[in-house]
């Protein structure tokens, strides 16, 4: 199936041929392509056949080259894919990407989350008037995919563990060697696609500019991600299978530890019986009195795998599949009870800093924002001239506190005034009448 597509307003928008403007740059979308798309690609857009069959290829690598009989350039990479249906869900396909001329040609086998999006329109800035950018976006956009598909396998091992936990079936395992797969096939796309960005990085068929330079240096560090990730996850399905394979072999072994038991309680009763066969007389068979005696051996030797089989069953426990619980000491107790308490005063000690800096952060930003409006205010408003203020002098009457102090301050006078003469007179009279009380004597 083969679309066309033009840029109109920042988005893309889907054409039929007769409809496209020839001046400007389109995007020739071919997904699942049958023979007649390819009989049409190689007729109309005049595609080398060779080159169609190596992007159809899925075990191709990914590499850039140069066509020169053709003139264009061929640009293959390998994208993730998913397919519920399938057995192996998660895999990789590759996509050739051609320019040439006016024309940015996609090719690839199936469909995928990659081209979807492109074609709904959910990447912003994207522009196709700049070939080596949109191949860039495709790049970073399949790194995405794989860090997202990546976290999903993940995901789908720890919920299959937890049911190997519970019970091991067949069903369990062939979905783990599954997601191994999946895993492997991540890496191996993952390390040609880091090998075309050094390439796509040193080439001189496309010029890029500082700002393909920058958005390729993130998309090598997605891609680099994304390799550890996958390396990181096939580690640890390995260990799961080791881990899980001893855990199957510890199983079996108390199994056939139950059966031998088994096999030693049943002993005593088959050796009796088949000791004495059709062949071989049965003891007190022929006297009279001792009819009875082979029935209370018979009984005796069954009550004695009895006791055994209590013996070995129930006092030894070997028919638990299940590990016995050792005792914990009260003192372990109380250590796990402080750690416990001591990790939850962390954690809430922490909840607590997160939540006083995203609340000095709101700040900042309100004063930031508070200040920008000040500023902007400030340069919005024009300049006024200096307003001259004329000073004139003024009689400040004389404020009343003051006379009524004054008055005071007389009245005050006035009366230690009077005090002093009063006491000039005592003083008088005293002395007068010692005057005459000496005259007297």
């Amino acid at each position: 199936m083969i679309t066309y597509w033009q840029q109109e307003e920042g988005k893309l928008v889907q054409k039929e041929e007769s409809e496209l403007n020839r001046r400007m740059k389109t995007w020739v979308d071919a997904r699942m392509v049958t023979r007649d798309d390819i009989v049409e690609l190689e007729e109309k857009f005049e595609i080398d056949g060779e080159n169609i069959l190596d992007i159809l290829d899925p075990d191709e690598l990914s590499r850039i080259e140069y066509n020169e009989d053709f003139d264009y350039t061929l640009t293959i990479m390998r994208l993730p894919v998913f397919s519920p249906g399938d057995d192996i869900s998660y895999f990789c396909a590759p996509l050739g990407i051609i320019t040439k001329g006016n024309w940015f040609i996609t090719i690839c086998w199936t469909d995928c989350e990659v081209l979807k999006d492109f074609a709904a329109n959910r990447i912003r800035e994207l522009t196709l008037n700049d070939f080596p950018a949109f191949t860039i976006r495709f790049m970073s956009r399949a790194d995405l995919t794989y860090l997202r598909y990546l976290k999903e396998l993940n995901r789908r091992a720890t919920t299959i563990q937890n049911e190997m936990l519970r019970s091991v079936q067949n069903r369990e395992l062939v979905q783990l060697l599954n997601i191994q797969k999946s895993l492997v096939y991540f890496t191996t796309s993952l390390k040609s696609n880091q090998m075309l960005l050094e390439k796509f990085r040193k080439t001189k068929l496309f010029k890029l500019d500082e700002e393909d330079v920058d958005w390729l240096d993130d998309v090598e560090i997605d891609n680099r991600q994304a390799m550890e990730m996958a390396d990181t996850y096939t580690n640890i399905m390995a260990q799961m299978n080791d881990s899980f394979s001893s855990v199957l072999s510890n199983n079996l072994n108390i199994v056939m530890k139950t059966m031998t038991a088994w096999n030693l309680v049943l002993m005593m009763p088959t050796l009796v019986t088949s000791f004495f066969g059709a062949n071989v007389p049965l003891p007190w068979s022929g006297e009279t009195g001792w009819k009875w005696m082979g029935v209370v051996w018979v009984s005796v030797l069954c009550v004695l795998s009895a006791i055994m089989g209590w013996f070995m069953f129930m006092k030894h426990k070997f028919n638990t599949f299940e590990e016995k619980k050792r005792p914990v000491k009260l003192n372990q107790h109380r250590a796990a009870r402080k750690e416990k308490k001591v990790i939850a005063r962390v954690e809430k000690a922490a909840d607590r800093y997160e939540k006083l800096e995203q609340r000095l952060e709101k700040e900042k930003i309100a004063l930031e924002k508070a200040a920008l409006s000040v500023v902007n205010k400030g340069k919005s408003l024009p300049e006024k001239a200096p307003v001259k203020v004329k000073t004139e002098e003024k009689k400040v009457p004389a404020p009343v506190k003051k006379e009524e102090e004054s008055d005071d301050k007389k009245a005050s006078g006035k009366g230690k005034a009077k005090s002093t003469n009063h006491k000039k007179k005592s003083s008088k009279k005293k002395t007068s009448r010692k005057k005459g009380n000496s005259s007297k004597k």
